[in-house]
């Protein structure tokens, strides 16, 4: 499954209170805005949970990434729908036999507001 640069890939989800309880189990992150409901009855996404969106991407195509930067612009809540756009800023054979990657990506919710953004490289084997 080959790549090329400048080429976008586009990943949805729609985060639930079930994800955030399950993330909370599993990473431990139990601040008070993930446990405790807002006034409109939305638990806080976890940003790591939220982060999983490019990575999503770098496992369809078995990137083993070795340096993976966030910037976390604005708060995700359950019922939010995110749409992750990952584009592929390099990709080049190498002489071991790895393709090395780098890719941008940018977070957006469904009101087009940018929540999330970053980039990471590694290789493919």
């Amino acid at each position: 499954m080959s790549l090329k640069v400048g080429e976008i890939i586009s990943f949805q989800r729609t985060f639930t209170r079930r994800d955030v309880e399950l993330f909370t189990e599993i990473s431990g992150d139990e601040g008070i805005h993930h446990l405790t409901p807002d006034e409109q009855g939305r638990l806080v996404v976890q940003g790591l949970l939220t982060a999983t969106l490019p990575t999503k991407v770098g496992g369809d195509y078995n990137v083993l990434a070795r340096n993976m930067n966030f910037e976390f612009l604005r708060p995700v809540f359950t019922g939010d729908t995110i749409v992750c756009e990952v584009k592929i800023e390099k990709y080049e054979r190498q002489d071991n036999n790895r393709t090395a990657i780098i890719a941008t990506f940018i977070g957006k919710n469904q009101h087009e507001k940018e929540v999330l953004k970053g980039d990471f490289s590694g290789v493919i084997l």
